[in-house]
């Protein structure tokens, strides 16, 4: 029996060959659902991603936080970070210093609360951050009133604040640091930093 076999007909031959062996690979075979048994599970399912900024410097990378537990009722916990693949800052790249946040998220000195120095103590307490978001805006507001230069000396309109000053944040967008600088400003206040390393 003579078989002749055309190049057509063999390419056929290999290319059905080769969707039955990949179909094999993602899983569909009996050999292959076995060998999957035997695997551990993902270890980022179920879990909740957040994205973030590091804040390590001004280049402003984004990382993508994955956490287990519910993150409303503050009992959510970090289980493992990456760089953010759709930032366009680092692409997913991140230094040194941002490959090692986990540490710093679950560092034992890392404040998660706002603590005060009453005057004349010798020791921060905690506090509510209602209490320490209003005793801010109180001695802001306070301290404005106090010395809040509307007109110099020759009776030109300067509205100058000049005893508080505002060091905002570096790792954050255009936008943001725009918004941020017109808020400042509105306020009066001369002395603005937007560059947090200094």
């Amino acid at each position: 029996m003579n078989m002749e076999i055309s190049r057509r007909s063999f390419l056929k031959g290999v290319g059905a060959g080769v969707a039955v062996t990949t179909l094999g690979a993602f899983g569909f075979g009996e050999a292959e659902a076995a060998f999957v048994e035997g695997l551990r599970p993902y270890k980022l399912a179920g879990t909740t991603e957040t994205r973030n900024t590091c804040p390590y410097c001004s280049v402003a990378c984004g990382v993508i936080i994955y956490s287990k537990g519910d993150i409303t009722q503050g009992t959510a916990e970090a289980i493992h970070l990456e760089g953010d693949v759709d930032h366009p800052t680092n692409r997913g790249t991140l230094c040194p210093k941002g490959a090692a946040l986990m540490d710093f998220i679950k560092a034992e000195t890392r404040l998660t609360k706002p603590k005060v120095r009453r005057p004349g103590s010798d020791r921060f307490e905690e506090v509510s951050w209602s209490e320490a978001l209003d005793g801010i805006a109180r001695r802001m507001k306070d301290d404005r009133d106090a010395n809040f230069i509307e007109r110099n000396m020759d009776g030109v309109p300067v509205n100058r604040w000049t005893t508080t000053g505002f060091l905002a944040a570096s790792a954050t967008t255009n936008e943001t640091a725009y918004l941020t600088y017109k808020v400042v400003r509105s306020t009066g206040i001369v002395a603005f930093d937007n560059q947090a390393r200094v």
